[in-house]
């Protein structure tokens, strides 16, 4: 098209030649040029590019490392859910496992339980011969046993002298004995008696006496009564004396306050200086009921007029002198409250019927039994309401062993009030009183008139079968089952 417009102008062919082929060379270098720039404008879209791609792969693998973050969050998250889950259903599991055992374990418990009551409300309907009584086990007798193997292996002599109590000076022949020397050694080698009773003129001092009685314990070949009146008040053969001790009032002072504590008091007090000084056998407490209006040969010995009361303060007696280790004795069964005469003057009669004696003189004696009182003293009154044969209580058999043992229960030592006393000397000899008293169930026999006379005479009733050794055993098993009590307290037997 230029050169048809230059062909039109006027020109040649040559100069359009000529002029075409400078375009042509011009044209060449603007190719060349435009080609140029085009590359240049191609490296640069390529670095372009380049940097492009490199950012683009920089984001790139920063969203996919992010990703792969994600990815792995997402799995541990559920790893954990996952054990946690397992756990807990594993937990629930054991848990459930648990319960059911226990649940099942505790069924079974109750099965058996009602198995095991069925079988025992079914009644076993079984062909058998009759069936045989069992006996009863019994349960073992310790105390028995160690009192039976004193007396089991006794001589006869050595029995019959145990059944006694007598002063020093009824074995030794002495006018008054303050000490135990050889003198005493004999006379227990001779006569094996079962007590010893000491009275004022006995006891000079405190170490004296104590001497004395020990002297005494270690001389006897069996263990050995060491007793003694002490009541309180005007009979109190320790307080009295020059030892030094705590004195306690008459019981019937104490039966005025009412207080009976005072009457517990009393016996721990006495039981307490007795013990210290050797004695084991206090002659107390007085449990006769007086009469008001009446005056007693008792004295300001009784603790008064209300059978309960006087029962309630001689029960207590007896628990504080047995609380210290001294046995107590109540005294003088059936009762001689009731009564202005002495025994010790004469004869004496209790003209209350049996029904007073039940309701009035027997309560106090029921308390003090009840208590666990060791010795009951039997007076010499008669009582023909209670025997109509009107002999002194200590010799009736109805009275110790009818009443004494049989109503009230009595099971320790009976013993004779003092068989020297004018209620018994004058109507019967040292020999007829110790056999009638051991034939009406007394174990012991205090101070007979003669104890030479008494004893033989109940030797020979043993020896020519008036009275059986079997029952002499019988005594001295109560006897010594009080002597052996204090020694199996003590863990020691002599």
């Amino acid at each position: 098209m230029g050169k048809i417009r230059k062909r039109w102008k006027g020109y040649s062919d040559e100069e359009l030649e000529d002029e075409e082929f400078e375009d042509s060379e011009e044209i060449d270098e603007d190719d060349e040029e435009e080609d140029d720039e085009e590359e240049e404008d191609e490296e640069d879209e390529i670095e372009d590019e380049e940097e492009w791609d490199e950012e683009e792969r920089r984001a790139y693998r920063r969203r996919r490392r992010i990703r792969n973050q994600v990815i792995v969050y997402c799995v541990i998250f559920f790893v954990i859910l996952g054990i946690t889950a397992g756990g807990f259903l594993a937990g629930r599991k054991v848990i459930y496992s648990i319960r059911q055992k226990r649940q099942e374990a505790e069924e079974a418990k109750k099965l058996e339980e009602e198995r095991l009551a069925q079988e025992e409300n079914e009644e076993l309907v079984i062909d058998t011969p009759e069936p045989v009584e069992e006996e009863p086990i019994e349960e073992e007798d310790i105390l028995g046993e160690l009192a039976a193997s004193y007396y089991s292996e006794m001589s006869l002599e050595d029995k019959v002298a145990g059944l006694f109590m007598v002063t020093p000076e009824a074995v030794t022949g002495v006018r008054t004995a303050t000490k135990a020397g050889e003198g005493t050694q004999e006379a227990l080698s001779q006569y094996a008696v079962g007590g010893m009773i000491y009275f004022s003129q006995n006891i000079l001092d405190e170490e004296q006496i104590a001497k004395m009685l020990a002297n005494t314990a270690t001389m006897s070949n069996y263990p050995i009564f060491l007793a003694v009146d002490e009541e309180g008040g005007e009979v109190s053969r320790v307080a009295n004396s020059k030892v030094e001790v705590d004195k306690v009032e008459d019981m019937a002072s104490i039966g005025e306050s009412g207080d009976v504590t005072k009457a517990h008091e009393a016996g721990t007090t006495i039981g307490s200086y007795l013990s210290e000084i050797g004695f084991n056998v206090d002659f107390a407490p007085v449990a006769d009921v007086t009469v008001d209006g009446v005056k007693s040969a008792l004295g300001n010995r009784a603790f008064g007029s209300d059978p309960q009361l006087v029962g309630e303060m001689a029960a207590s007696v007896v628990e504080g002198l047995e609380g210290t280790g001294v046995s107590a004795c109540l005294k003088h069964f059936p009762g001689l409250g009731s009564t202005a005469e002495d025994t010790h003057e004469g004869r004496v009669e209790i003209s209350r019927s049996a029904d007073e004696l039940k309701e009035t003189d027997f309560v106090p004696f029921s308390a003090g039994i009840e208590a666990g009182v060791d010795f009951v003293m039997v007076s010499h009154a008669t009582a023909p309401a209670l025997d109509e044969d009107n002999v002194p209580s200590s010799l009736s058999k109805k009275v110790i062993t009818d009443i004494l043992r049989g109503e009230l229960g009595f099971e320790g030592i009976v013993i004779t009030d003092a068989l020297n006393m004018t209620a018994i000397t004058d109507y019967y000899t040292p020999e007829e009183a110790a056999v009638m008293a051991i034939e009406a169930g007394a174990d012991m026999l205090l101070m007979p008139e003669d104890f030479e006379k008494a004893y033989n005479a109940v030797l020979t009733a043993v020896q020519d079968g008036t009275i059986s050794e079997e029952r002499i055993n019988e005594s001295l098993d109560r006897i010594y089952r009080v002597k052996c009590a204090g020694k199996l307290e003590e863990g020691s037997v002599k």
